[in-house]
């Protein structure tokens, strides 16, 4: 009974923080549920049935509140349920000892580029409402899908940050898109746990607090992501991939750090990245005090619903250059 009512809260507390930020349920979820014992191949098939049911109730809250890119959804869900059922599959045969350092190392890059990008700059709007092309999305949809099934998470930290660096979508509705998104890719990626170790090493049970935990926080995570200015998000984002991607490189083989080094590495990481926040949290309040260039309009509620001033600032430098 202890071990299911930590469950539930770790369900609750994962998917706030995936919900507003757009990754990290399933990395919470995994790494806890290894810590008790179970399996990789049971441990990641337990959270994407749970996370079945997050995915559909953030997509919807998101939806709501006007996070949602459904074109963007549909080019990098479909081919990332494709990936994570082929991730799946293979999971029990597949080592991502070596993958895990690699992929890290890119992340961590992004992470460092997001947090500096959004921090100094905020959000940029000359690319903001150019579409983005299938030839972008259907690779980062194939790997995304792919190592969030073999990793147990993934496709939040892969997608997210890929999506925030092509400068083409609003922060908000990078993190709704790739949530509505991730129904796919975790029904996908069930179907092929349920296809290669069946339902015998799943405990329904944790799925079932697992899930009751996310759909309690979904609703709230897709009000905070509503609301949240985009330069203080994409510092956010920018840390939590940093300091995530840092601890897989510090306890890799690669690296091997020891325990005392590791958390010293941590507390100045996250000293730097509350630092950030709180640089991108003055500067959007200054900017909107003197009624300079407010970055977060396309936030506003009433602008969302009359659909009249993004549009606006979007098109008039394309047909200027035209």
């Amino acid at each position: 009974m202890r071990t299911l009512v930590l469950l539930g809260l770790v369900g609750l507390a994962a998917q706030l923080v995936d919900g507003s930020l757009g990754m990290a349920y399933g990395v919470t979820s995994t790494t806890l549920l290894l810590a008790i014992g179970a399996n990789p191949a049971s441990a990641s098939a337990t959270v994407h049935l749970a996370e079945i049911g997050t995915t559909l109730a953030s997509g919807a809250s998101h939806w709501r509140f006007g996070n949602v890119d459904w074109k963007v959804v549909l080019k990098i869900g479909i081919p990332g349920a494709v990936g994570a059922f082929a991730g799946a599959t293979v999971l029990s045969r597949l080592s991502t000892e070596v993958a895990a350092p690699v992929m890290s190392i890119i992340l961590l890059s992004l992470g460092l580029y997001l947090l500096i990008r959004f921090t100094v700059r905020g959000l940029d709007r000359k690319n903001l409402g150019k579409p983005l092309r299938k030839r972008f999305l259907t690779p980062l949809g194939l790997v995304g899908g792919f190592l969030d099934a073999t990793g147990g998470g993934g496709w939040g930290p892969v997608g997210t940050p890929a999506l925030l660096a092509s400068g083409r979508i609003e922060p908000r509705k990078v993190i709704g898109s790739i949530d509505t998104s991730e129904f796919l890719v975790a029904l996908a990626a069930s179907a092929g746990f349920i296809v290669g170790i069946g339902s015998a090493g799943i405990d329904f049970a944790w799925v079932g607090v697992l899930l009751v935990g996310g759909l309690i926080a979904a609703p709230i995570a897709a009000w905070l992501v509503r609301h949240i200015p985009p330069r203080v998000l994409g510092s956010a984002v920018g840390g939590v991939i940093v300091l995530t991607n840092s601890r897989t490189l510090l306890r890799s083989d690669w690296i091997a750090a020891p325990t005392g080094v590791a958390i010293a590495v941590y507390i100045v990481i996250a000293l730097v990245w509350v630092a950030a926040v709180a640089y991108s949290v003055r500067r959007h309040l200054a900017e909107r005090d003197v009624g300079g260039p407010v970055l977060d309009k396309a936030n506003n509620p009433e602008t969302e619903a009359t659909g009249a001033e993004t549009p606006a600032r979007v098109e008039a430098p394309a047909a200027e250059t035209a």
